[in-house]
């Protein structure tokens, strides 16, 4: 059974992470500016808003302490105090193209993709840009080290997502939106780096690949963003089961709960879909598999 579990009415919820210490799901409204958190035992949420849009969220080795990934540049956080600081690592490309999903590495390392900036500043959709996807793309994939140093591991990206590794940390998943792709590479642990791309899972009729999770067994949990639904993927590439969500826009999802049987699932409701009044809440249903613990960054 699927439940609404926060009614926030995000533009673009996104960027899921389960903090196991203090039961809470931290997420992001991309187009407010927003940091949400999500208190399990009171169902409670508290928001946070920043300077410029928020991408992607991650724990970090340091108890109390995340990682944002903002629409130019990567801060830490500390919730309880607001106290925010720079990280280093700032996006050349900024303001024609921005950073999207992201998440650490098993080894501490933090992934993030980039994309065509599609937003206004206010955080309002930039329309012309939207009607113009089919142009080249100025999406980048990087690494960036645990020591701050970053690099770039793939170029002409149309629009990165799902960034998640397999339970033995030896396969890396990270997805293309506009091409309809995942792709899986080959992850090296001794030196963090990745091979070539295979591809995955490509061409499912229903809405493009947005976040996605692993669980236990290693089936990939996608996200379809204008298919309003979640697709579990087996480690071979096909289709498991598809679960039918509430709304169309779908956008990323997590593990939580105190055994990691509970997913949690964020959507989107910028587009306004007609009747669909929950279209940007928070979701969650229960899995017979579990998922894994949350990488933490350690940069």
């Amino acid at each position: 059974m699927i439940r609404c579990r926060a009614v926030t009415g995000d533009r673009c919820g996104e960027g899921a992470v389960w903090d196991d210490a203090h039961r809470a799901l931290y997420w992001c409204d991309i187009n407010r500016f927003l940091v949400h958190r999500f208190d399990e035992a009171s169902a409670s949420v508290t928001s946070w808003i920043f300077d410029e849009p928020v991408v992607a969220v991650a724990l970090t080795l340091t108890p109390g302490q995340l990682i944002l990934a903002l629409a130019s540049r990567l801060i830490r956080w500390t919730p309880a105090s607001d106290m925010r600081e720079d990280v280093g690592f700032h996006l050349a490309d900024y303001p024609i193209a921005r950073l999207n999903d992201g998440r650490p590495d098993p080894q501490g390392n933090f992934w993030v993709g980039s994309m065509q900036n599609n937003l206004k500043p206010d955080g309002d959709l930039d329309l012309e840009v939207e009607g113009h996807w089919a142009l080249p793309g100025h999406g980048k994939l990087f690494r960036i080290a645990k020591g701050g140093a970053h690099s770039i591991h793939r170029s002409n990206v149309g629009t990165s997502n799902t960034v998640c590794w397999s339970p033995n940390g030896r396969k890396f998943y990270f997805g293309d939106s506009q091409a309809n792709e995942i792709n899986a590479f080959e992850f090296d642990p001794e030196t963090s780096l990745i091979g070539e791309a295979r591809t995955f899972f490509s061409g499912f009729p229903r809405g493009g690949p947005d976040g996605s999770a692993v669980d236990s067994l290693g089936y990939l949990w996608n996200c379809r963003f204008g298919g309003g639904c979640i697709v579990r993927v087996a480690p071979d590439g096909k289709v498991d089961r598809v679960i039918e969500m509430p709304c169309t826009d779908v956008t990323t999802c997590t593990f939580g709960g105190p055994d990691l049987r509970t997913l949690y699932v964020t959507t989107a409701s910028m587009r306004q879909h007609k009747g669909e009044r929950l279209a940007g809440s928070l979701f969650s249903f229960e899995c017979e598999a579990p998922g894994l613990p949350e990488n933490r960054a350690a940069i």
